[in-house]
């Protein structure tokens, strides 16, 4: 398999786009091209191929990014978007994609704005996530359904030709346990190298709560969590993490720290305030007590007095 690198396969882009004009030049025709033609690309069909459990992972990928902002931006974060690498032939669609120093342009209405088209933005996704849900998605090796259709290529295999520099397989349900996939683990992360992918997650993948593996190239690492994300039911879930494995937070979740930072903060402040009502108190007492003591004393200097007696003297 021969492999190719991200700026070699712009290079290669951009040459296609080369040799259209040459050849409208030779066919005599003085339209200057400035962009592909995508006209036969389907970029959307509309087809409801997710289930509950892919479609609210791919959203606790994406969301938390733009909430918490742990990234500098601009950066792309997608869900089940077309990653459209070719001109001819079907796109590549990752369940989640994230992309750093780029952003969506802001006029949906024009073809070349709803897809991830490489040669638009410049560069390929550094983050291609793939979340196993069944047998038949592709995810490492070609399954028999795909084998019967005639096709040749996985996804692992198609990743590293387009040179995503991180390829990650999440397997929740554990679908895909063969010797050629992901052999007992839930997660496991490849890297781009020369010679294609290498597995950046061990030997054993990643197979405990709580694990973590980092992507020095993003600043980010992914993480597995179990938890409640919009329900009351705990799941294992797919996170984003900082370098000490703490999640990334969703909004709600950042909404709820807040509350509790604020709830913590009113607390400790009710406490200062009844400190200081009991040093106020034991002041109080200190201050009665000094006022009896002067009245006793007057009391006392004057029953002398009425004895003849100097108290003072005495």
């Amino acid at each position: 398999m021969r492999l190719i690198t991200p700026s070699a396969f712009l290079l290669i882009m951009k040459y296609r786009v080369l040799i259209a004009a040459m050849t409208q030049q030779l066919l005599g025709t003085e339209e200057i091209v400035t962009e592909l033609d995508i006209s036969h690309l389907v970029i959307e069909d509309d087809t409801p191929v997710d289930n509950f459990q892919s479609e609210v992972q791919q959203r606790l990928l994406v969301e938390p990014l733009y909430s918490s902002k742990p990234l500098s931006t601009p950066f792309l974060a997608a869900a089940n978007v077309g990653l459209f690498y070719k001109l001819k032939g079907d796109p590549i669609v990752p369940d989640a994609l994230l992309s750093l120093g780029v952003q969506r342009a802001e006029d949906f209405s024009q073809r070349q704005n709803r897809s991830y088209f490489v040669w638009e933005f410049g560069k390929v996704p550094e983050v291609c996530i793939e979340i196993v849900s069944n047998q038949e998605g592709d995810e490492l090796t070609l399954s028999k359904k795909s084998q019967q259709k005639g096709k040749q290529t996985c996804k692992r295999e198609i990743y590293a030709q387009i040179g995503i520099p991180y390829y990650v397989v999440f397997d929740p349900l554990q679908q895909i346990q063969g010797q050629t996939e992901m052999r007992g683990a839930l997660l496991r992360v490849w890297t781009i190298s020369p010679l294609g992918y290498t597995e950046l997650t061990p030997p054993e993948g990643i197979v405990d709560i709580g694990q973590s593996i980092w992507l020095a190239g993003v600043g980010l690492g992914l993480t597995l969590w179990e938890g409640q994300f919009e329900e009351t039911v705990t799941r294992l879930w797919l996170r984003w993490c900082d370098r000490d494995g703490q999640v990334i937070s969703t909004g709600a979740e950042g909404q709820e720290q807040e509350r509790q930072r604020a709830e913590q903060e009113r607390q400790r402040a009710e406490q200062e305030r009844q400190r200081a009502e009991q040093e106020h108190q034991r002041a109080e007492q200190e201050h009665q007590r000094a006022e009896q003591e002067r009245q006793r004393a007057e009391r006392l200097a004057k029953r002398l007095r009425s004895m003849g007696v100097d108290p003072d003297e005495a």
